[in-house]
């Protein structure tokens, strides 16, 4: 236990180590990483609005990832561009700082549980396609979104409240380029063991917990697959899961290795490059893994670029 020592008021984020030129590599690298995100998942968002060919539940839940995927990358990506474009150590509010980290989390959840509504919205299309209208309605799409929004920002108050609660009295130093819960426990003098404990739990809960329908989903769907005689069928049939399925690859096994673990308190450098993977490059590959092997999503999105081209053109 700390005893008579005081709790920080603030920290200082040390970011990345290296030389200036490197930071400025870093800056315009990410920079580019964040643009590319913001604006493809944006583009997803208004094709699905305004194009009835996308007027289903897969884009439908789609527009609803890339929401949550500009809302993560923004909570983040800003305040690290901020660091590298700057020279020296970024201050920041004990308050800040815990609306990062609830947010963050809270985001990472509320996608988790829309993967997992994902898998099983592509496991009624190809193994139940004759009751997928009845069984995937608008109704039904909707409050699984709702459901996933709250329950994620539900889920994770007590963790961050948890986190917040011990007293920081070690430094207020934080090896990372944004406020990471496992540094953020390096700094306390309080005995966290259990803490960290519980939310490993509640990490395995989330991150398991809506892995076991995609598992199963998929389990169904290849055997489904397989099952199809022709060989242009089964090409049809995987092609309308495949990116789905690549992302939820990518997005678990990032988050796996990040949060999976009793022991939370890891070295800095794996915090930095599982949380860069996390909440730089996964989405950035969004909008290519969904749109670039979607073909109704590219003859949705030539014709309306056709169509901006012949406006501007009158």
């Amino acid at each position: 236990m700390c005893g008579n020592h005081s709790s920080a008021t603030e920290f200082y984020l040390l970011g990345f180590p290296g030389s200036q030129e490197l930071r400025h590599i870093l800056f315009a690298t990410f920079f580019l990483f964040y643009s590319v995100t913001f604006i493809g998942n944006t583009v997803i968002i208004m094709m699905v609005c305004v194009d009835k060919r996308l007027q289903s539940p897969m884009y439908f839940f789609l527009g609803h990832l890339s929401v949550l995927e500009i809302l993560i990358t923004s909570v983040t990506v800003p305040l690290m561009l901020w660091e590298l474009l700057l020279p020296g150590m970024k201050a920041i509010s004990l308050t800040a700082c815990g609306a990062q980290l609830y947010l963050y989390l809270s985001l990472g959840t509320s996608e988790f549980i829309l993967m997992g509504a994902m898998a099983v919205d592509r496991y009624v299309a190809i193994c139940n396609p004759l009751r997928y209208n009845i069984i995937m309605n608008s109704h039904t799409c909707i409050w699984v979104v709702i459901v996933s929004w709250v329950f994620g920002f539900l889920f994770e108050i007590w963790p961050v409240y948890a986190t917040f609660q011990l007293t920081f009295c070690k430094s207020n130093m934080v090896d990372h380029f944004l406020c990471d819960r496992g540094q953020l426990l390096k700094l306390s003098c309080d005995d966290s063991l259990f803490t960290e404990f519980l939310l490993f739990l509640m990490a395995v809960f989330i991150i398991i917990g809506s892995l076991a329908p995609t598992t199963v989903s998929y389990t169904y769907i290849i055997s489904t697959i397989l099952k199809i005689p022709s060989v242009s069928g089964r090409r049809k049939a995987f092609s309308t899961c495949a990116s789905h399925f690549t992302f939820v690859v990518i997005g678990y096994g990032t988050c796996l290795f990040l949060y999976v673990k009793p022991k939370q308190t890891q070295a800095a450098e794996y915090n930095r490059v599982a949380s860069l993977l996390a909440s730089v490059v996964t989405p950035f590959l969004n909008p290519f893994i969904f749109t670039l092997r979607n073909d109704k999503f590219v003859e949705a999105f030539r014709d309306v670029m056709k169509s901006c081209c012949q406006l501007l053109k009158v």
